[in-house]
């Protein structure tokens, strides 16, 4: 009976206990639905209709995307002029949803209250530095959204929010 155990009972035991000791494959899936599915800290972007202003559009010179900060470049291409300015939002595409980028000062912060004229055909480039709002950001997919309004004259404006997605 005790042979049997040695030959039997024994080697199915270690066995088992060998089974404990294989690796669990890696999870699939990109990096931002493996490491950000728990969005504690991140609220859901506002911008739920972006890029809706005929003829006028903002892209990302890809060739200046760092961790902190880019170039983005205007078009308008529609009969209106419009005018943008310092503010922006850096927000994080999170599991197909966008979420905003944290700030990581704390407090009150402003932006310059300037306005750049994008009369109606032009072009123009706009860079921006974003280290000191939200330092510098991890690899992922993110978009960057400004506010640009379609100005007819004093009080007399229409306002829209333009994004451009980018890949650090």
């Amino acid at each position: 009976m005790r042979k049997c155990f040695y030959m039997f009972v024994l080697p199915a035991l270690c066995l088992a206990l060998l089974a404990g000791c294989i690796a669990a494959p890696e999870p699939e899936g990109s990096l931002d639905q493996i490491l950000l599915e728990d969005t504690t800290g991140w609220d859901p972007t506002p911008h739920e209709t972006v890029n809706n202003l005929a003829g006028a559009a903002m892209t990302v010179a890809e060739e200046t995307v760092s961790p902190t900060g880019l170039t983005v470049k205007f078009e308008n291409d529609s009969d209106s002029d419009c005018i943008y300015g310092e503010y922006f939002g850096l927000e994080r595409l999170i599991n197909g949803q966008w979420y905003q980028v944290p700030v990581t000062i704390e407090g009150d912060y402003a932006f310059e209250d300037i306005g750049y004229e994008l009369p109606s055909g032009a072009s123009s480039e706009w860079t921006v530095d974003w280290e000191w709002l939200y330092g510098s950001v991890e690899p992922g997919e993110y978009r960057i959204v400004k506010e640009i309004l379609d100005f007819r004259g004093a009080g007399d404006f229409e306002q829209y929010y333009l994004a451009a997605e980018f890949t650090v």
